[in-house]
């Protein structure tokens, strides 16, 4: 395939950045979108240009740090995938590809395509633990019952890996997706109790001092999730705000 990417190209948080056009062809329909970028910056490198920066770890869809906005979309336009999932047979020959990084206040740019995204990880160290001794005491999981229902629900709430995509899809740049998944995976089950009331109230403190906006209900995040992480989690962080705001 013959490809035009028009990718946002940005010398740091401080400077004004700018859509740079570049052709590129022979590309496979096999390849992965960012295999197709590392042939790209292998090409611009050979000339003597300097090479796109983008953000990557696993490629696996597990580690969430390749998160790009194509074409408009978080992760691109297929579904249930990351950015390192998603491959070139999703486009055509000829195509014209939009390449940015995520955007949202809270997201500054860092250089290019990568964005400084440590306000999850700040949000995550406000509450998202459990106070358990699990060094040198290992306790039996089987020693306090659970529900079936609420595990596999905290299961499903654990999943998410924090890539930001909820974020970037929402018109207001809501964190709400991504705080209710970590405060659920606890809220659901009886080892997360203990902190259940601090937990809550600090995790939504922190995620409104990190600038991200409400929740705008229109699911757009639920839809993008590569996870598919359920509006239901954050209908369950209300819950246990409103308890925890009365007691």
């Amino acid at each position: 395939m013959n490809l035009t990417l028009k990718i946002w190209r940005q010398k740091d948080a401080n400077t004004k950045g700018k859509i740079v056009d570049y052709p590129i062809s022979d590309v496979s329909p096999d390849m992965s979108f960012l295999e197709m970028l590392d042939v790209l910056n292998e090409q611009l490198v050979a000339k003597g240009e300097e090479p796109v920066e983008f953000d990557h770890d696993c490629r696996e869809g597990i580690c969430g740090t390749c998160s790009l906005q194509i074409n408009g979309e978080p992760h691109g336009p297929d579904r249930g995938v990351t950015t390192c999932q998603l491959h070139m047979r999703m486009f055509k020959d000829g195509d014209t590809i939009f390449i940015e990084p995520f955007r949202a206040n809270a997201f500054p740019v860092v250089k290019d395509l990568i964005v400084d995204r440590s306000a999850f990880d700040r949000i995550q160290q406000a509450g998202g633990y459990i106070s358990v001794n699990t060094s040198g005491n290992t306790i039996d999981a089987n020693s306090i019952p659970v529900n079936k229902h609420d595990a596999d629900k905290s299961f499903d709430a654990a999943t998410c890996i924090g890539c930001g995509a909820c974020v970037a899809a929402c018109k207001n740049a809501s964190a709400m997706l991504f705080t209710s998944a970590k405060v659920s995976q606890f809220a659901l089950l009886p080892q997360g109790q203990v902190e259940a009331t601090d937990r809550v109230m600090n995790m939504v403190r922190q995620m409104d001092l990190e600038g991200f906006g409400n929740c705008t209900n229109t699911g757009a995040c639920e839809i993008e999730c590569p996870k598919g992480i359920s509006l239901e989690n954050i209908a369950r962080m209300n819950r246990e705000y409103l308890k925890a705001s009365v007691k």
